[in-house]
């Protein structure tokens, strides 16, 4: 789709050396995250010997307190070079998982250890995602921006197909630790991927000698809320991501306790759908072409949210096991459709000047949201039961596509740039 489009190719085909070295460290650091998915609890269980309630705060607390500490990160990469960050968060990860099969080599893990690598690695998780997109609306001209973001969910839906079994594998040859030292090691791949992207990153509009003061804290969240078409696309994502995870315990509980399924079986009914997000991100670019970018980003949209009040209704057996993969694959295939259309429009909206903020605050604010929903409803289940809450998620979720743009906002011209230098001449 760029200058080097030739007749017959497919536009958007060829985007360059530089996103073919950021795809691949994307991908790389993708796999190395599934590859490790589970292997903290399996560590905090079978090697720190820990309880069901510690093993629930490694997952909520951790990511929380991560979110918390990544506020002051939206700022600090704003005014900063964004591929220099982007290394920085990977050898940040890198060095923080690396400390957890030492210590336990040195015979000095521990729970406090394992919570505070969580923590770093959440909030590094927070600063990458900060600076990749803010880094690839200056990578990429705006009309392969779509394209970029299609290939990119293809590869999490294709790492999400292939991690987990082989880092499942890997787990029962050699144990946890191997999984989280090539965890480390994707993220050390992924900075000399992204440092082999090279080209000239222009310099951010205003230079971060000094220090960001207390109110650039929430510029993002002010920028958010203050336009039309993103503030209710920022409530519909966030309280979407967030029921739909907070289920996501309930599941395993009722699927391996009380409906007697076994590991793999559970482990197959959400990773033999994650086809769909495969099947709808290659479909993305060619729904928007046909039908329009706010008509897809709308139906999908709204149809992702028709399918998890489903998972109320899962029984045992071959029936209930169907059951949970068909509602998964149709879920995950609208997601898979949305997801690269909705980070697309997010860009476009987003001046270039506030995508680092912007996209730190969106974060933040899902994985903390996400936390708290995941407490909340394993409140909800001991009061209600494992049905009743999932149920509950389900029916809140319905109401989701309410949130989404109109088409009146969702067309508007975004705000000016020049916003940024305007407000700091006051």
């Amino acid at each position: 789709m760029g200058s080097g489009h030739q007749p017959g190719r497919v536009p958007g085909h060829r985007l360059g050396p530089g996103f073919g070295w950021l795809w691949a460290a994307f991908g790389t650091s993708a796999l190395g995250t599934w590859l490790a998915f589970g292997a903290f609890p399996l560590i905090a269980v079978h090697v720190l010997h820990a309880g069901p309630a510690e093993v629930a705060v490694l997952a909520s607390v951790g990511a929380a307190v991560g979110a918390a500490v990544a506020v002051p990160l939206g700022p600090w990469v704003e005014f900063r070079r964004k591929r220099p960050v982007l290394i920085a968060m990977d050898l940040v990860r890198c060095a923080a998982l690396l400390t957890v099969p030492v210590a336990y080599a040195l015979g000095v893990l521990t729970f406090v250890q394992l919570l505070l690598v969580s923590v770093a690695v959440a909030a590094a998780d927070i600063g990458f995602r900060a600076a990749s997109g803010a880094y690839l609306k200056t990578l990429l001209p705006a009309k392969d921006l779509l394209t970029a973001n299609a290939r990119l969910e293809s590869t999490t839906w294709t790492t999400t197909i292939i991690g987990p079994p082989l880092g499942g594998a890997a787990i029962g040859l050699l144990g946890p630790m191997a999984t989280v030292v090539a965890d480390a090691v994707s993220y050390l791949l992924s900075a000399l991927g992204i440092r082999a992207t090279g080209g000239h990153e222009p310099e951010p509009r205003r230079r971060a000698a000094a220090r960001p003061r207390a109110r650039d804290l929430l510029d993002g969240w002010r920028y958010i809320l203050d336009d039309a078409a993103l503030r209710p696309l920022f409530f519909n994502t966030v309280l979407f991501n967030g029921l739909l995870m907070a289920t996501q315990p309930l599941m395993a509980v009722l699927m391996l306790g009380r409906l007697g399924f076994t590991p793999w079986q559970y482990g197959l009914a959400f990773a033999a759908p994650s086809i769909g997000g495969l099947l709808g991100s290659w479909l993305a670019r060619p729904l928007v072409t046909r039908y329009g970018r706010y008509e897809v980003l709308i139906a999908a949209g709204a149809l992702r949210a028709l399918w998890p009040v489903g998972l109320a209704f899962v029984g045992p057996g071959t029936g209930g096991l169907a059951l949970v993969i068909g509602v998964e694959f149709a879920l995950i295939f609208c997601c898979g459709v949305f997801n690269p259309v909705h980070a697309t429009y997010r860009l476009d909206r987003t001046a270039t000047d506030r995508a680092a903020r912007t996209l730190s605050a969106w974060s933040v604010t899902t994985k903390a949201s996400t936390a708290l929903l995941t407490a909340l409803w394993g409140a909800l289940a001991t009061l209600l039961g494992l049905r009743p809450a999932i149920g509950l998620a389900g029916v809140l979720l319905l109401a989701t596509p309410l949130l989404l743009p109109r088409r009146a906002t969702a067309t508007a011209p975004a705000p000016a740039p020049e916003t940024e230098a305007a407000r700091n001449r006051r």
